[in-house]
């Protein structure tokens, strides 16, 4: 027979466990929430910054170009947010998105420096 002070600490195990799997599932979702706002939204910013100068260099009007890439925006951001959320490997969304703003955003910064001198 199991007396009253083992059922009170395996009781309390039990909740200590559940406590920690509930705190890193919040983490897990706050991290998953980081990569879709904030991830989504760097490569977004990159994506239109590098398709704006594109645009630019190869004679296109700014404005049209800024106009074009901004409406473009809406659509890319959207998969990417929701694509965020279900891959399976956290890892992959910030490589792809955070590599992808970064190299975007540079290759955009280095043509806009051309295009200035």
């Amino acid at each position: 027979m199991i007396n009253t002070t083992d059922q009170a600490r395996a009781l309390s195990t039990s909740h200590r466990l559940h406590a920690s799997m509930r705190d890193r599932l919040h983490l897990f979702v706050v991290a998953r929430i980081a990569a879709a706002l904030l991830g989504g939204y760097a490569f977004t910013w990159g994506f239109t910054a590098f398709g704006i100068t594109g645009l630019v260099a190869l004679g296109g009007d700014f404005h049209e170009a800024e106009t074009a890439l901004m409406l473009i925006a809406f659509l890319v951001y959207l998969p990417l947010f929701l694509w965020a959320f279900v891959a399976t490997s956290l890892f992959r969304v910030w490589a792809v998105l955070g590599g992808g703003a970064l190299v975007m955003t540079a290759v955009a910064w280095g043509l806009q420096q051309v295009l200035l001198s």
